[in-house]
């Protein structure tokens, strides 16, 4: 008998998606034959070499509801056809074609839901269309059978919304030997800080971070590793602001090339707004990657980031993300030298913990019952 097949689908760029690309790596390598069919963009990083099957949908609509349509309604007609047993989505923008063709075809579907999709920041002030996606939600979330998260807070509301039992399946990095990128020269002698992320978007804190550095000596140096709907804005503030040669802007790398650059930090962020529910049950990839590069971190407080960093000892929180007290955060850090240094140790323990050899068990759990026949 052959292997069992897994259908997954996701619709962002598949090349920076580290937590869609451990999870399949994981299923392929227990037993099971997965095909992910992800989206194209115009700025798409040419596929990896993956172990498992990656295909892509290219869109004429690049923004707006019309992009969202016009992949479902592809995605609909792939997953029509193609020969699975089970179909996997992730995240709530590709679930009515999942659902649906899951019905029409008896096949089990599994549902990561990677966000409180609902409660991101672009659809604060878009009422109509934060209905029709709660509409969707409502309709379908509650009839699915298997269903996992990122953490403990989107696990509560989603239980507390809809009734479903939800697994936690966190973004841990997988442990490698991270050799990093030579310092350039002009970068010596600077104090390096990060933002990285293919979401640095609205809700972020990315141009609280970049205005920040106007209270900051001219030797400190501001990178932004990635990409997000606040990217053009960020080019455009860096020349308004006259801050060329105190910011530096790297567009989105794959995550073998981005762990190269993590190291050379100093201090890594993670500037999630208190606004949006989205943006405050968050626990963004990028945490547990300067964690992984042993680089302290600096966040604002949100609940699940502010429980990482006080439980492992591996930076400070903050309640405020407006410019000067972000200045002011980091001076601090940078001047507790003793408290700096233990951080960078504490990181290390941490990752020993906070790493996908640990946590993939907690995958390869809910999904080990399905490799047998049914």
């Amino acid at each position: 008998m052959g292997k069992k097949k897994i259908t997954v689908s996701v619709i962002s760029d598949l090349t920076t998606d580290q937590r869609v690309i451990r999870i399949c790596t994981t299923l392929q390598e227990m037993g099971f034959s997965v095909k992910v069919i992800a989206r194209c963009f115009t700025n798409s990083l040419p596929l990896d070499t993956y172990p498992f099957e990656a295909k892509r949908i290219c869109c004429y609509w690049r923004k707006g509801i019309l992009q969202y349509a016009e992949f479902n309604l592809r995605l609909f007609f792939r997953l029509l056809f193609c020969k699975t047993d089970y179909f996997l989505a992730n995240d709530l923008d590709v679930l009515v074609p999942n659902y649906t063709i899951g019905k029409i075809r008896g096949k089990a579907l599994f549902y990561d839901t990677h966000e409180y999709f609902t409660g991101v920041p672009e659809l604060r002030d878009s009422h109509l269309k934060r209905k029709c996606w709660k509409f969707i939600e409502n309709q379908i979330f509650p009839k699915l059978k298997t269903v996992y998260t990122v953490n403990e807070s989107l696990k509560n509301i989603y239980t507390k919304e809809y009734g479903n039992e939800i697994a936690v399946i966190r973004n841990v990095p997988v442990t490698t030997r991270i050799d990093q990128n030579p310092l350039p020269e002009n970068w010596k002698h600077k104090i390096i800080l990060l933002l990285q992320g293919a979401g640095i978007n609205k809700g972020r804190g990315g141009l609280q971070l970049m205005k920040a550095m106007q209270y900051l000596p001219d030797n400190y140096l501001l990178l932004f590793i990635g990409s997000g709907n606040q990217w053009d804005l960020l080019v455009k503030k860096r020349i308004k602001w006259g801050l060329e040669n105190k910011v530096k802007l790297i567009d989105k790398l794959p995550p073998e090339k981005l762990k190269k650059y993590t190291p050379l930090a100093h201090i890594g962020f993670s500037l999630d707004s208190f606004e949006d529910l989205n943006c405050r049950f968050n626990l963004p990839n990028k945490i547990f990657d300067y964690i992984h590069a042993g680089v302290p971190v600096l966040a604002t407080d949100i609940p699940e980031v502010d429980a990482i960093i006080k439980q492992y000892g591996v930076g400070r929180c903050f309640n405020n993300n407006e410019p000067e007290a972000i200045a002011k955060a980091v001076k601090e850090l940078i001047e507790d030298e003793k408290a700096y240094r233990q951080y960078k140790v504490n990181c290390i323990a941490a990752a020993r913990e906070l790493c996908w050899e640990i946590e993939k068990d907690k995958l390869i759990a809910i999904y080990k019952p399905y490799l047998k026949p049914h």
